[in-house]
């Protein structure tokens, strides 16, 4: 029998059109300020927030297809999963042995957690 995987989602990562509209709507909205960002926060070519949504700024997007960037999945154990990606015909991309490209098209980025925190993150039962 094998080992048991755990991991989740920890961000998801969208396409935007205009990158300011969306952080102000986040974070004015749902509170979801500031937790990452790559360039400044006045021109950023991306924007992490709190809450799990990165924004990548692409002022050439038409939408709705398309947007979707790639998923960010923490796991227990990166190496073990990544050698268990492989038995499904997987693809690496040249980001990283961790990026992961999907028969359908659907780009997986697989990071691994810090000790404990994947079952810290599963345990949180966020409807009771």
């Amino acid at each position: 029998m094998s080992e048991i995987k755990k991991a989740y989602l920890e961000h998801v990562a969208l396409f935007v059109k205009d990158i300011h509209w969306h952080i102000r709507f986040f974070e004015e909205v749902l509170g979801m300020g500031l937790r990452e960002v790559d360039g400044t926060v006045q021109e950023p070519r991306q924007y992490w927030t709190l809450g799990g949504l990165q924004f990548i700024a692409a002022a050439d997007f038409a939408g709705p297809e398309g947007r979707l960037a790639h998923l960010g999945v923490m796991c227990d154990d990166l190496e073990s999963s990544i050698a268990a990606a492989h038995g499904f015909g997987v693809q690496e991309l040249p980001q990283g042995r961790n990026w992961l490209l999907l028969p359908d098209g659907l780009v997986v980025e697989l990071i691994q957690a810090s000790p404990g925190a994947v079952e810290q993150a599963l345990a949180v039962d966020a409807r009771a």
